[in-house]
């Protein structure tokens, strides 16, 4: 999870995707949301391991979960509340097209809204944001994670208010930390102090 791995920025996969196998079930006791991921076919990346960062980092007391409000089940059949879709750049651009949302200027993810699935691009879980640095890989996944499904949960975007403090997680931290001369330290988390 501290690793960078190659990937093609302008790859355009298959479009198809697989359900990682198995299931984690959610462990705390706050509402349950269930949810599934799904990897695009082709991919060289390692989908359990994928998985199993999304489920730890969604169920740490940090992020959503934090308090008990949540607690967070990773299903591979039956009816999930979301699907978190690990695709190639070209396909996320597809998918977050059908949600009106432009992915390919600066290769980005999305919560597709429109659609069950939440776009984690291959590229940047792969290779990271400068504003993380390739030292920083696991803190960056887990922002990314945390920002994409905050935004299926109904968060939106928001910005630095004080210099030198840590950006909210809805931050567009892959883009920039500087927002209106204001600039803020990379963060993962939606409750860092927890």
């Amino acid at each position: 999870m501290t690793r960078q791995f190659d990937v093609d920025p302008g790859l355009k996969g298959s479009g198809d995707f697989e359900a990682v196998p198995g299931a984690d079930p959610a462990p705390g006791k706050g509402r349950k949301v269930r949810y599934r991921v799904d990897v695009e076919k082709g991919l060289d990346l390692d989908a359990a391991l994928f998985a199993r960062a999304v489920q730890e980092t969604l169920n740490d007391d940090r992020s959503w979960a934090h308090g008990g409000a949540m607690t967070f089940e990773r299903i591979s059949s039956g009816d999930p509340d979301f699907v978190i879709t690990l695709a190639s750049p070209g396909t996320t651009g597809v998918w977050c097209a059908k949600s009106g949302l432009d992915t390919t200027v600066d290769n980005v993810s999305c919560d597709s809204a429109a659609t069950q699935r939440i776009m984690i691009n291959a590229y940047r879980w792969a290779r990271g944001a400068d504003t993380y640095g390739p030292d920083r890989m696991l803190a960056y996944r887990q922002m990314l994670i945390n920002h994409e499904v905050g935004h299926r949960l109904g968060h939106n975007h928001e910005n630095c208010r004080k210099p030198g403090g840590l950006a909210p997680v809805m931050q567009q931290q892959t883009k920039t930390l500087e927002i209106g001369g204001i600039s803020c330290r990379p963060n993962p988390w939606v409750y860092p102090s927890a």
